[in-house]
């Protein structure tokens, strides 16, 4: 045999041995065998970071050939082998993207991070082909086109609205040279989101505030000191104290310490970040997001980024959205002033020789509830243990809805500190699976979020469960004690379990519209409604229990907390408001520019009339909500959500804050509807009227 022969034949067995690997490989993936775990959760220490790229691509491939299989079927198009047929493609892809983007949310690193880069503009790609498609396109406007004959049901005519609405919105009827200037904004928005994000954790991490002499610690409570001496000791730094950017580090001490040099390090820290003109500085990536949005919007024929994304809400247009925040401002500017002007009297009236700076805000603030009310929100951590806050809320569901959350430790976590809860109704069925995480870490972003690793549909005429997880940031045991929540942690761990019960209580056919599907100032209804029932003494009394003696909070402190509900609330309106109406400045420009981030956002503040003595709550360079998430031109929906949610609780305050009646109209109408119907209709056919602002404004006590 010659050599050129020899050559050939172990080029021949090396490649077979390469595709023989390959197949192994593909046939050994996780992420591409059957789940044989409890209810199909993933098994997420088998699953290795090598694993996603690979499974992604085949995903790709298979979801491909669905969409080929609905673009050949020589039948002519129908609901059933166009509409239904899509809904249910790609569930292979969902399965593997949704595992991946949760974890490199709550528990990433940098190889993780680095793949996302690659498999970004992969994804953005695929779902382009899809949706520019215009031969499927033309099947679903063809089905579309035939509504009224088809006979169809509310949810089915809404999810042909929603699929003819996504391939429109998605770019499917513009000419093909445009389409391929949609495909790179796409590609371009989902990298530059990942950037931002990035550069958030960055810079959240990178910053440390550390202390070596005992004396700077004054003021601060014990678990404060106890908590920043354990991160001391993380870091190497055994004698120190380490405080940080993570809100359970820096709001206890903002608020406590008496070292007003140091507030304002920690603070500026904090307001800083994305913005300190270094590798991980944001103000380049808003600028370029801003752009690429309106120049998308414009492509699909709308003056500005807000008007295409609130077209798909409730509130549909800018100017709906700045009355309604406009509305709020003006009732909680005169209130946040002359609780600017009360706050610089304390500080005279102490000989300070200073003016009140943001940094001073939440410190004087929490002395003067003290003097007002004799109330300090640290009295209350003690009673807000968070096994307690977390069963309150399980209970509070108990009693609302009959359901049961079961501690399974046999189901699989991705991180010792998450847990898992089979969540059952009260004849013992199983409603899905329940995944909870609350601790920060380097490998978890800021904030607090619900989502799923699988929604809620149904298939082949059987129910598939939804598995949902809550992460958040809270304060960790210290010192040999629990862990001990503020009220404000405690609201948060409510508002993220009406989340979740909205994904868990879905009772929907098809998968585009279950669960939290919903448009987005519609979504924070059942979160920001659950907040209500942690605040009311009856809930209370059964959660609030001191950590150590067992005692039910005191009715007196109830009161005290009662009645300093109103205190600093045009403060907290002001500075929430101020981000609402930034994100929609940010997204109502009609004109291209190479913006000057940081003067823009001062120019829009000024134009509120903000006072300098408190800061927008999210800074550009950090407002990951509209930069990294899904509320671009939506933050405002908070705001919105807090009026229907308002007027939702006094239905139930009208009958009793556990009536069986009101409990199971708002699961009918709202928690397990999805996006299955308009949602205003699904609001007043569980309230019986349309909301008004009144409820909101009594709540907060700027109503006049």
């Amino acid at each position: 045999m010659n050599k050129i022969a020899v050559g050939l034949v172990i080029f021949i067995i090396f490649n077979m041995g390469c595709q023989n690997q390959k197949k192994t490989e593909r046939r050994n993936n996780p992420l591409l065998s059957e789940w044989n775990t409890p209810y199909g959760i993933p098994p997420f220490s088998l699953v290795e970071t090598s694993d996603y790229l690979p499974a992604f691509k085949t995903a790709m491939e298979n979801h491909k050939r669905e969409i080929d299989a609905i673009l050949n079927n020589p039948e002519p198009p129908s609901f059933e082998n166009t509409i239904v047929a899509l809904d249910q493609s790609g569930e292979l892809l969902t399965r593997v993207d949704n595992l991946f983007s949760n974890l490199n949310s709550a528990n990433t690193n940098p190889e993780m991070q680095q793949l996302a880069k690659e498999v970004s503009p992969l994804l953005s790609a695929h779902y382009d082909e899809i949706q520019l498609n215009e031969d499927l396109f033309q099947k679903v406007k063809t089905v579309y086109g035939q509504q009224e004959s088809l006979g169809l049901n509310t949810e089915d005519s809404m999810l042909l609205a929603k699929t003819y609405e996504r391939f429109v919105r998605g770019g499917a009827n513009l000419p093909e040279d445009k389409k391929e200037e949609f495909k790179k904004i796409n590609k371009e928005l989902g990298l530059l989101s990942l950037a931002f994000r990035e550069n958030q954790l960055a810079e959240t991490n990178d910053f440390k505030l550390i202390i070596e002499d005992e004396a700077d610690l004054s003021g601060l409570p014990e678990g404060v000191i106890a908590a920043a001496a354990e991160t001391a000791d993380a870091d190497g730094l055994t004698g120190k104290w380490v405080f940080t950017l993570q809100k359970p580090s820096l709001i206890p001490f903002i608020t406590y310490s008496d070292r007003r040099n140091l507030r304002e390090q920690l603070f500026k820290g904090y307001i800083m970040r994305g913005n300190n003109n270094n590798e991980h500085d944001n103000k380049a990536i808003v600028n370029q997001m801003v752009n690429l949005r309106l120049d998308r919007a414009r492509l699909l024929g709308y003056e500005s980024h807000a008007a295409y994304i609130l077209d798909d809400n409730m509130a549909k247009t800018p100017e709906k959205v700045y009355d309604l925040i406009g509305s709020l401002m003006e009732a909680a500017l005169p209130v946040a002033k002359a609780e600017a002007i009360e706050l610089q009297k304390m500080i005279d009236a102490e000989g300070g020789n200073f003016q009140l700076q943001p940094w001073d805000w939440w410190f004087y603030a929490e002395k003067l509830k003290k003097q007002k009310y004799a109330f300090d929100d640290e009295a209350l951590r003690p009673y807000f243990q968070l096994e307690n806050v977390k069963q309150g809320a399980f209970d509070v569901a108990g009693k609302l809805y009959g359901l049961k959350f079961i501690p399974r430790n046999d189901i699989p976590v991705y991180h010792p500190d998450a847990m898992a809860y089979e969540v059952r109704n009260a004849d013992g069925s199983t409603q899905g699976i329940l995944l909870m995480d609350f601790f920060p870490r380097e490998s978890k972003r800021s904030g607090a979020w619900m989502t799923s690793f699988r929604k809620q549909y149904k298939k082949d005429g059987e129910n598939v469960i939804p598995l949902i997880t809550v992460v958040c940031n809270f304060s960790k045991p210290t010192g040999g004690k629990p862990a001990l929540l503020s009220f404000e942690e405690a609201s948060t761990l409510f508002h993220e379990f009406g989340h979740a019960l909205h994904g868990l209580l879905s009772d929907c056919n098809y998968v585009t519209l279950s669960g939290t599907s919903v448009a987005r100032d519609f979504v924070e209804l059942p979160s920001q409604v659950m907040e209500n029932w942690a605040a009311e003494p009856e809930v209370l009394a059964m959660y609030a229990k001191h950590y150590q003696s067992g005692e039910t909070i005191p009715d007196e402190l109830v009161q005290k907390m009662k009645n300093a509900g109103h205190f600093n609330q045009g403060f907290t309106t002001v500075e929430f408001m101020s981000a609402a109406l930034l994100d929609m400045d940010w997204h109502t420009i009609t004109e291209n520019q190479d913006f000057d981030v940081m003067a823009f956002e001062n120019k829009s503040l000024e134009n509120m009339h903000m006072i300098p003595q408190i800061v927008v709550r999210y800074r550009s360079p950090y407002f990951a909500h509209i930069f990294a998430g899904g509320y671009s031109a939506g933050y405002y929906s908070y705001a919105w959500a807090e009026v229907l949610d308002a007027d939702a609780f006094e239905a139930f305050k009208e009958h009793g804050i556990f009536d069986k009646a009101t409990a199971d109209a708002f699961r009918e109408n709202v928690l397990s509807k999805g996006g299955t119907d308009d949602p205003m209709k699904l609001y007043v056919q569980f309230r019986g009227k349309e909301p008004t602002i009144d409820a909101m404004l009594e709540r907060k006590g700027l109503k006049e």
